[in-house]
């Protein structure tokens, strides 16, 4: 599975969100990468990868 570069990197500076996506079965995964194609800036990148680590 491919990560979009912006998501990669915005995980790759949240270790909650990082662990946390990588604990999600495959299916729920491949949900938020398709919801990435919706994100428009860096700062709403970030601010969804902080949104999942507030879930871990």
């Amino acid at each position: 599975m491919d990560l979009p570069l912006g998501f990669g990197m915005a995980l790759a500076q949240n270790e909650k969100a990082m662990e946390y996506f990588a604990a999600l079965p495959k299916a729920k995964q491949q949900e938020i990468l398709e919801h990435t194609h919706e994100v428009r800036s860096n700062r709403e990148m970030h601010d969804f990868v902080a949104n999942l680590a507030n879930k871990y």
